[in-house]
């Protein structure tokens, strides 16, 4: 399949007409997306959407039954891993694993288990954590972390060193020590500061609508993509969750 011929390379991800089934269900319908690097794009809709498996997706993790997709010029298979920082939900980690926090930060740079860690390498995770006002968890093991101190050292894994492409899987869950609006401030200085694409899946129709250049709204099937403002018209967010905006009191995954 030479997708090369038929899609835009120079843009960071292309969806063409994505479907995905499993045991026969359907979990993702024709899904198109393009979007370049120096965006932030929130992918938006209710539980079961399917939006952590479009992000499995992109990350190669899982491939669709049909459709066609490109992530930086390639297949999402052949992305060399520093290029796409993955920060997954919070839940999805053991907070039991006999682990350093540097330990964990680091292997974000190694791409493997750190053993050892030089004095450069030291910096370098002291300079990540700083970004999250987070420093103070360096030598702390991971067990010891609260929910939002282990969501700031996941952060600061994918901040270690400058990604193409950054995805967050409800980033903000959890978040204790400083708040919300401190994270998407951080997400936009890290975009500006890299001209990386942040990719943020999300509940929070309001996080989306303000700080997001572009959003991806889907339950299963699309329901609209582009900037925040026509996306998330009532009309569309209807069609997503069944009520209007100002109803969603947000409901978390």
């Amino acid at each position: 399949m030479n997708q090369g011929n038929e899609m835009n390379q120079a843009l960071a991800i292309q969806c063409r007409d994505i479907t995905l089934r499993i045991q026969n269900q359907p979990i993702l319908e024709s899904i198109n997306l393009a979007i370049p690097s120096d965006r932030f794009l929130s992918i938006v809709g209710p539980n079961g959407a399917g939006k952590s498996m479009l992000i499995k997706i992109i990350l190669g993790l899982t491939t669709p039954n049909t459709g066609k997709i490109l992530v930086l010029g390639q297949r999402p298979q052949n992305l060399i891993p520093c290029d796409v920082g993955y920060v997954p939900q919070r839940k999805a980690f053991d907070s039991r694993f006999p682990a350093k926090t540097e330990e964990l930060v680091l292997s974000g740079k190694t791409h493997r288990w750190p053993f050892f860690i030089n004095s450069q390498q030291k910096h370098d995770v002291r300079d990540a954590l700083s970004r999250l006002q987070s420093e103070h968890l360096y030598g702390k093991s991971v067990h010891e972390l609260s929910g939002g101190e282990l969501q700031r050292v996941f952060l600061a894994r994918a901040f270690i060193e400058p990604r193409k492409i950054l995805i967050l899987d409800e980033p903000a869950a959890g978040i204790d020590t400083f708040g919300e609006s401190d994270l998407y401030k951080i997400l936009e200085d890290y975009r500006d500061d890299t001209k990386a694409l942040v990719i943020l899946v999300t509940h929070d129709l309001e996080v989306a609508l303000h700080h997001s250049s572009d959003v991806l709204l889907i339950n299963k099937k699309q329901i609209a993509f582009g900037n925040p403002p026509e996306t998330l018209s009532q009309e569309n967010i209807h069609r997503a969750f069944g009520h209007s905006m100002h109803e969603h009191h947000g409901s978390h995954e």
